[in-house]
């Protein structure tokens, strides 16, 4: 299988919006087209076009109403773009464990960290995975929290046939350059709900008051108005370019095609695996689909170093081996307190080795290979790079 990572139709689209040169009659066009087509693809209500995939989580927390002093839980095996969104809201990230299998965050472990001050959930569906909804949802449920998904990595996976972006309250993907679809950077959120699309849109938009969920850009009538009370609530510049809502569109209309090559990559590779007792791959229960935004294994071989590994597979060819990020609560920001501004806010949290055992576990462990090839036939050749490096260390 093979396609064009950007094609004639996203260039096509640019030019047209470059030909409108941003003039403001002719602007945010494509931006809103963007949003009409994504929605649809995903099956949601509504969809809110962003600058970037961190700052729709900011947004999406904002507009949940998560403020000065909540907590949220996260889990600590992920990008930190999640936590430090809680921070911008000038809310608490706190740190749930993940499942040993499919290194997801836990249900069971959210409900452990639930206390009168939680207002909301952010789920991860990390390389592409998603987590165990049902039983996620229902923690919400009981505690009366609003549920996030970070579907960043997860185009067109699904749990129990529901598409990633469709169960949670709102949902965040990020089109920036390592994903399924792909604009340089940009981000979007879905939602069904009618509040926090408004919410979604007023708070991108700088909190222009004439903003309403359809209507993303304000008259040359309010505007122009001396009277004209311009802001109704705090809001951020995060609104996306009309250009790169071009080529977002463009890429949200190739979707299928897009996905279809990198599934069929991870899946070539993941093959590739089998029958290797010491490269686990993640665990995809049999209701999901799995994205494959990346292969992700742990290596349980204690003989071998992940820097041994590493060296001999790109030694014999191979693209290169990515690790698991480094735990979000162990990155010297989150342990600085006095570098995050939030000594007096955060006087009563710690965050330090011990606070998620699995995770802590796992994450030396764990070994990403990439699949954003668009021609199968170079994920067929790494898969043998693989086969190869593993035959040397057996």
């Amino acid at each position: 299988m093979k396609v064009e990572r950007i094609s004639e139709l996203e260039r096509k689209y640019a030019l047209q919006s470059l030909s409108g040169q941003f003039e403001t009659h002719n602007n945010y066009i494509f931006v809103t087209r963007l949003e009409k087509a994504f929605a649809e693809k995903i099956g949601t209500k509504y969809s809110v076009a962003f600058v970037n995939g961190t700052a729709t989580l900011h947004t999406a927390l904002e507009a949940a109403g998560v403020g000065i002093g909540d907590e949220v839980i996260v889990p600590p095996l992920t990008m930190s773009s999640t936590s430090l969104a809680v921070l911008q809201a000038n809310a608490i990230p706190v740190f749930a464990d993940v499942d040993e299998r499919t290194f997801l965050i836990s249900a069971e472990e959210i409900e452990k960290k639930i206390t009168f001050k939680t207002k909301a959930i952010i789920c991860v569906s990390l390389y592409g995975l998603m987590p165990d909804m049902d039983a996620i949802m229902a923690v919400a449920k009981r505690h009366g929290l609003v549920v996030i998904e970070d579907d960043a990595q997860c185009f067109l996976g699904t749990y129990k046939g529901k598409k990633a972006g469709t169960i949670g309250d709102m949902s965040s993907f990020s089109f920036q350059a390592s994903k399924h679809l792909t604009s340089g950077e940009g981000g979007i959120v879905t939602t069904d709900n009618d509040d926090f699309a408004l919410q979604l849109r007023r708070i991108s938009g700088l909190g222009y008051g004439s903003i309403s969920i359809k209507k993303a850009r304000i008259t040359k009538d309010d505007i122009q108005d001396p009277n004209y009370e311009r802001h109704v609530a705090l809001g951020w510049n995060y609104r996306m370019s009309d250009v790169v809502g071009a080529v977002a569109l463009a890429q949200t209309e190739r979707m299928e095609e897009l996905c279809a090559c990198r599934i069929e990559s991870g899946k070539i590779l993941e093959d590739a695996l089998s029958g290797c007792s010491w490269l686990i791959p993640q665990y995809t229960p049999a209701e999901c689909v799995h994205a494959y935004w990346s292969v992700s294994v742990r290596m349980v071989n204690p003989n071998i170093t992940w820097y041994d590994f590493r060296r001999k597979f790109m030694e014999l060819g191979g693209d290169g081996i990515y690790a698991a990020w480094q735990l979000t609560y162990l990155e010297p920001a989150f342990r600085n307190k006095r570098f995050l501004g939030r000594e007096t806010l955060m006087e009563n949290y710690t965050y330090g080795r011990g606070l998620c055992p699995v995770a802590e576990k796992v994450q030396p462990q764990m070994l990403q290979f990439k699949t954003n090839y668009f021609d199968t036939s170079e994920a067929e050749t790494q898969a043998e790079i693989l086969k190869k490096t593993i035959s040397y260390f057996n």
